[in-house]
């Protein structure tokens, strides 16, 4: 078979069972990605060295490490009682779990940042004996709000600093302008504001919860400083190839040593926890994506919509837009991310401008697109099975009521900064 039909097959086989079968993601893009090479579509060497972003990979696994050490430590379960144990009514208190919530998943992967925080909001609505569906799905859709604000925050903004090479300061200033970072917070401020408007009634004073003990500081300023070191990589990898990965990783070693020294449970044990599907999942995805821009296909793709927007630059930023917010509440955004930002790339030198505005607009979408619905983004589904444990389980409708306006609410001003600061 022709290289350039068998991997297009590939492709849409592929992340058709990505659809079908979301529980088994891993399993379906290594399968892919073997069939690739059993079919000589690409080079195996080729898509291992070129194809896959290693210094990507480092970030994530060594951001599931250090995550899982820094909720094994219960700062931010902490953190948020204190919160609600100072907030004046009960809508407040909520708000500022929400709050609490976005700022954690701007550097730890959101579906870490709903288990730690979601068992405070249940304990919360059963003290005060209120139904926790829109709270729980505020907190999972908080979740996703800021993990686009940061370099580590979730998978999509690492795929989108390695294949633009930007650093982890370049989200908030790139190329002397301000960076996503701040479009985001713009988003954000809106975002509190719808959720403080859906708990006004909610005046009752929060009654006090026994305060979470922190059982160990090292894994929070281990996180500070690993933040610290990742900003301090702007001055020395300028091109994202490899330092940002490597301190990720290197961290996390010494995040695996001190859980050694302090904690009983097996080392295996903790290892088999992490999200290893993930991992798997998204070293698959890239060598799918690699097949098709080998094989010409992205070409292709950029070519048609270019065609159909013109010189329009507005409207190429609209369809990425738009078409990302849609697809991503429906489909896994790290593959759909995966795919387009070569196309945007493309579109963005055919129409001879700054590609920072289809890049970062593509990615705003493909983020806050998944609140859509309760299986557009991870977080999500873990929020919703929360709550079918405790006894309360969500529909589509009761999700996308608090979902559908929260995530316009987000997206549109964000969109429009996006667009004034860089278009």
């Amino acid at each position: 078979m022709n290289p350039s039909v068998s991997a297009l097959v590939i492709f849409i086989v592929a992340y058709s069972l990505f659809v079908i079968f979301p529980m088994r993601r891993s399993f379906s893009a290594l399968g892919a990605v073997a069939l690739l090479f059993i079919t000589q579509t690409i080079d195996p060497v080729d898509a291992l060295v070129h194809g896959v972003n290693w210094n990507v990979m480092g970030i994530f696994v060594g951001m599931l490490v250090l995550a899982d050490v820094f909720m094994g430590s219960r700062f931010p379960a902490y953190l948020a009682e204190i919160i609600v144990n100072r907030a004046p009514n009960t809508a407040v208190a909520i708000l500022f779990i929400c709050v609490m919530t976005s700022v954690i998943s701007a550097f730890v992967e959101n579906v870490a940042t709903v288990l730690i925080v979601a068992p405070v909001g249940l304990a919360l609505a059963k003290k005060l004996d209120f139904n926790p569906i829109n709270m729980m799905t505020a907190i999972a859709i908080s979740s996703n709000l800021q993990g686009c604000a940061t370099l580590i925050g979730d998978p999509p903004s690492m795929l989108l600093g390695g294949f633009a090479k930007m650093n982890f300061m370049d989200f908030f200033w790139y190329q002397g302008k301000p960076g996503i970072f701040f479009a985001v917070q713009i988003g954000a401020v809106t975002s509190s504001l719808y959720l403080y408007f859906v708990f006004r009634e909610h005046k009752v004073k929060t009654k006090l919860l026994p305060e979470e003990k922190v059982l160990s500081w090292i894994p929070t300023l281990l996180l500070l400083a690993l933040i610290m070191a990742l900003a301090g990589t702007s001055f020395f990898d300028k091109e994202f190839t490899y330092l940002a990965g490597l301190i990720c990783m290197l961290f996390a070693v010494a995040a695996i040593i001190w859980d050694r020294a302090t904690n009983q449970e097996e080392f295996w044990i903790n290892m088999k926890k992490l999200d290893w599907d993930t991992t798997f999942f998204l070293f698959g995805v890239f060598i799918i994506v690699y097949s098709l821009t080998e094989t010409g296909w992205i070409d292709q793709i950029s070519a048609f919509l270019s065609a159909r927007i013109g010189g329009n630059v507005l409207l190429g930023y609209l369809l990425l837009l738009i078409v990302s917010i849609i697809v991503s509440g429906f489909v896994d955004n790290v593959p759909f991310l995966a795919a387009m930002l070569p196309v945007a790339l493309d579109m963005s030198h055919k129409l001879n401008i700054n590609p920072a505005i289809f890049l970062f607009g593509l990615l705003l979408g493909a983020s806050l697109g998944g609140n859509i619905t309760p299986i557009g983004a991870s977080a999500n589904i873990v929020a919703c099975g929360m709550l079918k444990k405790d006894g309360h389980p969500i529909t589509f409708g009761q999700f996308m009521k608090v979902s559908v306006p929260f995530t316009i609410a987000a997206v549109v001003p964000a969109a429009i900064f996006v667009w004034f600061m860089w278009a």
